[in-house]
């Protein structure tokens, strides 16, 4: 039984990793908590958002965090983009959900089979933009790495990087990576 109610402020990292934690569980499990009350979960949120965690993850249709985490509207704040990468909008983004929402909790989630993480490993020219997200997963890259190897290592080394953000140390936001394993359903914490 999803618990969580969206109107509720959490300000514990714990507590919000073990709501992410339990909401994959159940997914895996094909156990999801009833969302279909939506005219009432929307009139709670009319007045704001309050959620328990940031998420940055990859853009890739297969990866959507409310249903892997199992919540639903107004429980986190979701970044996308290709390759989950960091710049600086991102950077704000998470900065905006850290300070005004109050999220105690960010969570950086790769996954396996990653297109963006395949381009990069591949090499190759890339057009206009999409280089701009190769540039920053391949540092991550290790000779003799799979795909999903280097996916692990991009989700950390985001993580690293938004967790030596200034605003981002000075609130205290936890700041943890983690990959989406798209066959499987599960998310392992890194």
């Amino acid at each position: 039984m999803h618990l969580h109610n969206p109107v509720e402020l959490i300000t514990d990292a714990q507590e919000a990793l073990q709501l992410l934690k339990d909401g994959n569980e159940r997914f895996v499990k094909g156990e999801l908590s009833r969302k279909d009350d939506y005219e009432n979960i929307r009139e709670s949120l009319n007045d704001g958002q309050k959620p328990f965690a940031i998420i940055l993850c990859c853009a890739d249709s297969r990866v959507d965090p409310e249903i892997y985490f199992d919540q639903k509207l107004g429980d986190i704040f979701v970044i996308r983009n290709a390759g989950n990468v960091v710049d600086d909008v991102v950077l704000g983004s998470i900065e905006y959900g850290a300070e005004h929402l109050g999220c105690p909790l960010m969570v950086v989630v790769g996954h396996t089979n990653c297109g963006a993480v395949t381009a990069a490993v591949e090499g190759g020219e890339a057009p206009d933009h999409i280089l701009s997200i190769i540039k920053k997963i391949r540092p991550s890259i290790k000779e003799g790495e799979t795909i999903d190897e280097v996916a692990v290592e991009n989700a950390k080394a985001m993580a690293n990087e938004i967790a030596n953000d200034d605003m981002v140390k000075r609130l205290g936001t936890k700041v943890v990576p983690a990959i989406y394993d798209i066959l499987t359903g599960k998310v392992t914490w890194l």
